[in-house]
């Protein structure tokens, strides 16, 4: 057995059933390992679609997904997708060839530093320098990308340790990783800490629950659920936090922050108790730091001790996992009276009433906010929607509807354009069944349009929609409100006929222009059996509306202000 078999190997042990990749020289003697393995190779035509495809199919799974590449350009095309995965906590194992161990340092062929390159986007890297290390770094590796907080750690194995003759050690190439041996964090729930949240909560008059991406990858919603139906008060949710909140809550407020709703904003910054859970306090959320949720005090539970105090200075940190601290702090609250909040849940919920979001745009052409909340009202299935970055992404977490049933994977932390379709092929792999629907811009759909050919290989049957306004549409509302509608190289009205290119792929297409058509597209899109792709002309002009301003404090959110482009 070389070193290459025995990563297969260990991979096998550790119930990997499936991996990502695109292959070369540096990395060759682990495909040729993989050949009649038994484990399944999904070829992307990207190194960087390939990583995407890993990271939809880890956060669908839960379990850290592998992907691979070659050594020089393989290596550094992955980059991206692992910065995304370190930014928004998804567990991943990223398995990169490198040159011969002799010639390191040289300038090979396709070397590349990739543990040095790799440092600012990773949990953890390893360059493997000997064969007797082989072995312990990928079972460290997997643990690792689990354990406690989630993240991507990479392997880069020089082309010689594959090569050569592996070290064995039965206490090594036998061990499987227990859930035991996943130890999330060793903090036990503190009592004190959680006491005095009970009393926070108690003294407090307008208290708010703000909820971020931790919760679900803490699979965390019955916990936080049964607290908030128990305690009946008011929730907000960032983008990544979008689904954990039962849709049933009538004091769910939605998305906060710079797309968020108004309602959402308003009363978090009327707040005077701010209980964070699996939240960072991003400054996509905050806005102006110092002014967000300016007079309240602050409850933070997260699982990640470097976030507590980062940003905003906590009364009461409560550091470790999610669910043993949620069913502690209900528990605890078994004296709790909602009814003290009854003039608070009135106010909150009039503000929502008062900003509920409006569907009353004139004319015959299709408003993409319409659009996206009559899609929701269409999907009656287990469904995972994938977006890609800019504005078709915040009106999707504006207007669509998303809960344990109906998930919402975006890029967060990074905000990577190209996300949506790579992510959607990996998140169909995990789960074959549910519907999955990728929501696209005609920006970000040319970054990784590659990976049609994936999607045609494997008959996977994801639904495309493309809302196609022919401009860099974020970057041009920039421009008009803050650049004096100096449109620099935000025109993309050049684009290709996307129905065309897509039925070149064999994917079944259509394009629409009109209100008129949306229902029957969007029955006919869901109802295929196959890959589709529904193209939606929309106008230039829609814009993403309510908007917080840089430097601006939440509350300060610009309302529709152009009706016009030009």
């Amino acid at each position: 057995m070389n070193g290459a078999k025995l990563v297969i190997k260990l991979l096998k042990e550790q119930d990997v059933s499936r991996v990502f990749g695109y292959p070369g020289g540096a990395i060759m003697p682990v495909y040729d390992a993989l050949y009649e393995s038994g484990i399944e190779h999904i070829l992307s035509r990207h190194e960087q679609g390939a990583g995407f495809a890993a990271l939809g199919y880890a956060k669908i799974t839960g379990k850290p997904s592998v992907c691979i590449a070659t050594s020089g350009p393989g290596a550094t095309n992955l980059i991206t997708a692992i910065a995304d995965a370190q930014f928004d906590s998804i567990p991943m194992v990223v398995i990169t060839g490198q040159v011969a161990s002799e010639v390191i340092g040289t300038d090979a062929f396709q070397e590349i530093d990739m543990l040095g390159l790799s440092l600012a986007v990773t949990k953890h890297s390893f360059l493997v320098e000997t064969q007797e290390q082989l072995a312990p770094i990928v079972l460290e590796a997997f643990k690792l990308a689990q354990e406690g907080r989630p993240g991507p750690v990479l392997i880069d194995i020089p082309k010689d340790i594959q090569l050569h003759d592996a070290v064995l050690s039965e206490i090594i190439v036998s061990e499987k990783l227990d859930k035991e041996d996943i130890q999330s964090v060793p903090l036990a729930v503190s009592e004190e800490a959680i006491k005095n949240a009970v009393a926070l909560i108690h003294e407090s008059k307008h208290p708010v629950f703000y909820i971020g991406g931790g919760v679900l990858i803490a699979n965390a919603e019955d916990e936080l659920n049964q607290l908030l139906e128990y305690v009946k008060l008011p929730v907000v949710s960032t983008l990544k936090g979008l689904g954990a909140v039962s849709l049933d809550n009538e004091l769910n407020l939605g998305m906060l922050g710079m797309h968020g709703n108004q309602a959402a904003n308003h009363t978090v910054q009327e707040c005077d108790l701010l209980i964070a859970v699996g939240a960072r306090f991003d400054d996509r959320v905050t806005g102006k730091l110092s002014g967000f949720a300016a007079n309240a005090k602050v409850i933070h539970f997260d699982i990640d001790a470097a976030e507590v105090d980062k940003l905003r200075k906590a009364d009461v940190p409560l550091i470790g996992e999610l669910k043993p601290h949620l069913l502690a702090l209900t528990k605890n609250l078994s004296d709790f009276n909602p009814e003290q909040y009854t003039k608070w849940r009135t106010y909150v919920a009039e503000l929502k009433k008062e900003y509920r979001w409006a569907y009353n745009k004139p004319g015959d052409a299709i408003c993409a906010r319409q659009l996206l909340m009559d899609l929701s009202g269409k999907i009656t299935q287990p469904s995972i929607v994938a977006t890609d970055v800019g504005q078709h992404q915040m009106w999707t977490a504006q207007h669509m509807s998303f809960s344990q049933q109906s998930r919402l994977l975006t890029s967060g932390g990074l905000g990577t354009m190209g996300y949506g379709i790579p992510v959607a092929i990996g998140a169909q792999f995990a789960e074959p069944d549910s519907l999955v629907v990728a929501v696209c811009g005609d920006g970000s759909f040319m970054m990784n349009v590659q990976e049609l050919a994936t999607i045609k290989r494997y008959q996977i049957p994801i639904k495309i929609l493309l809302l196609d306004n022919q401009k860099l549409g974020m970057v041009k509302q920039w421009q008009q409100i803050f650049f004096e509608k100096r449109y620099s190289e935000t025109d993309l009205s050049d684009n290709p006929d996307f129905v065309q290119l897509a039925k070149a792929f064999n994917i079944e297409a259509e394009s629409i222009s009109s209100k008129e058509q949306v229902s029957d597209a969007l029955d006919r899109m869901l109802n295929s059996t196959g890959a589709f792709l529904l193209h939606i002309k929309i106008e230039s002009t829609e814009n993403v509306w309510p908007l917080v301003p840089p430097g601006a404090t939440n509350e300060q959110m610009m309302e529709k202000i152009y009706d016009a482009y030009i």
